[in-house]
């Protein structure tokens, strides 16, 4: 199917959205005020190294420190990052060639106050920093080039061994001794002719950031990774993209003259969006976008998933809703979990939820059925380009899964923690705060018996006071020999309340 590429641009932030057909399968969105820094690359400072997590932090400049594990440390002998490289991170391509050597431990690698070129390879999520690598790699069109590791690398997704022989001949005829290179998916089939000029390209940023590296010291930044609208025409114009529409005069233009220069079989493909409706809700992303941003998202046939993601994982729970099926019971367990996780993949690529992921699905007596499901799983997951492992489905129903976490999600991205539930969802009931604020009258009462006691609580929370909870307020005034006065506050959050003793 053919996939088109929209590109939204304002002044305040950009954002992407792939489609395929009228399904929008993939968004990414920059912000000015929160710019994207995976593959920028830094000088550091190494501020602190922890043997017992082999790993140390990196001061880079940004407000939080930077986790480097000791696997992504080069040391002498190494050809290939812990992870065996992926070409593209997003793309999940790359190949495993080399075992990795037994690794020295990190203090004889690295030591406080050192300083270190690193670059950044996930974002900073939540309240951790963002994680570094000593690997570097720059990536090109057609090539990831690795300047310190000596090493060919070819996509997985191209399969034709043919193939991938030639186009090793051909990278190996550019390459000089001491640096490697990854041939990215969309080279298959190519000549071989783009590959010089890329080359001579990515050794010149590659020669910038060494020389700013000499020059500056820690913290500083040496490489800055090309912004989402650049980015989109350099990893995601594959060949089964038909068009690129931006809605944008400047960018269209900015974007017509880089690609005239460097891709210009591309030119034909991209352009510009003259509508009188707003691009995203032309194609109707924004009605996906707020759709992705739902704890409870429904299914054609009137079951729904549950998606709740906390810090460590996601978990996603399925439910039969309103479908009550035709046949039995067993039919309409199987037909809803297969609807589920058709549904479950799509909204891990859409919110580009990652980490450990547990889907709770319907138990399932029929062990065919089980292994039905777990199929269409894989199958509904094979379009996605984040690296993704399945396991089988467990005796309590439950399917255990990664997908690789390069950035932060829709979620993340575009919602704060409310500062009323700090996330959780729940907040104290009426009754409990009621009971909360009797407890505070108790104690100031305590102190000294008569007076006035004044009560500021949110309006509802007067209600109660005055309506259910009347009776209390007066065995209170008897108990403490007192007067007490509730006055309704401005404050939104009905869980802050005052008790106050009032002068005499």
């Amino acid at each position: 199917m053919s996939s088109r590429l929209l590109l939204n641009v304002a002044r305040e932030e950009t954002r992407v959205a792939l489609l395929e057909g009228r399904v929008v399968r993939e968004i990414y969105i920059d912000r000015k005020s929160h710019r994207n820094t995976v593959g920028n690359i830094y000088k550091g400072r190494v501020s602190r190294v922890l043997p017992g997590m082999e790993a140390a932090f990196i001061d880079i400049g940004l407000p939080k420190s930077a986790f480097l594990h000791v696997n992504d440390i080069r040391s002498n002998g190494d050809e290939l990052p812990a992870s065996a490289f992926d070409e593209g991170e997003e793309e999940g391509d790359g190949e495993v060639e080399a075992a990795r050597p037994l690794r020295p431990p990190i203090q004889e690698l690295i030591h406080e106050g050192e300083e270190i070129i690193v670059q950044v390879q996930k974002e900073a999520i939540s309240t951790k920093g963002p994680r570094v690598s000593t690997y570097i790699s720059l990536p090109g069109r057609y090539l990831v080039y690795m300047p310190e590791v000596e090493h060919i690398g070819i996509s997985r997704k191209i399969e034709d061994e043919e193939e991938r022989e030639r186009l090793r001949a051909l990278v190996e005829a550019v390459r000089v001794p001491g640096e490697g290179y990854v041939v990215r998916t969309v080279s298959a089939g190519s000549s071989g002719r783009e590959f010089a000029g890329e080359t001579a390209f990515l050794r010149k940023l590659w020669e910038a950031a060494r020389l700013k590296a000499a020059s500056h010291p820690a913290p500083a930044l040496l490489h800055t990774e090309l912004d989402l609208a650049t980015r989109t025409i350099r990893d995601l114009m594959s060949d089964d993209v038909s068009h690129l529409i931006i809605d944008s005069p400047t960018e269209y233009a900015r974007l017509m003259q880089v690609v005239e220069e460097i891709l210009p079989e591309l030119a034909e493909r991209i352009e510009l969006y003259e509508g009188d409706e707003l691009l995203f809700d032309h194609y109707g992303v924004e009605l996906e976008l707020s759709r992705a941003l739902k704890r409870r998202v429904w299914l054609r046939s009137g079951g729904y998933l549950v998606i709740d993601q906390t810090e460590a994982l996601t978990a996603i729970d399925v439910n039969t809703g309103r479908f009550v099926g035709k046949r039995n019971l067993e039919d309409t367990i199987l037909r809803t979990n297969l609807e589920a996780v058709e549904e479950i993949a799509y909204q891990l690529r859409l919110r580009n939820l990652g980490g450990i992921i547990i889907c709770d699905l319907i138990d399932m007596e029929v062990a065919e059925h089980r292994q039905k499901v777990y199929e269409r799983l894989i199958d509904a997951t094979a379009g996605d380009k984040a690296r993704t492992i399945i396991y089988p489905i467990s005796e309590l129903g439950l399917i255990e899964m990664t997908r690789k976490r390069v950035r932060e999600s829709l979620g993340q991205v575009m919602l704060d923690c409310c500062p009323t539930c700090d996330g959780t969802g729940r907040v104290r009931s009426g009754t409990t705060i009621c009971h909360d604020i009797f407890r505070d009258v108790r104690r100031t009462a305590h102190q000294r018996t008569g007076g006035c006691i004044q009560i500021t609580a949110h309006p509802d929370i007067v209600d109660l006071l005055y309506g259910e909870e009347r009776l209390t307020i007066d065995e209170l005034e008897l108990a403490h020999q007192c007067r007490i006065e509730v006055e309704a506050s401005d404050d939104p959050d009905p869980g802050h309340f005052q008790v106050r003793r009032l002068s005499e």
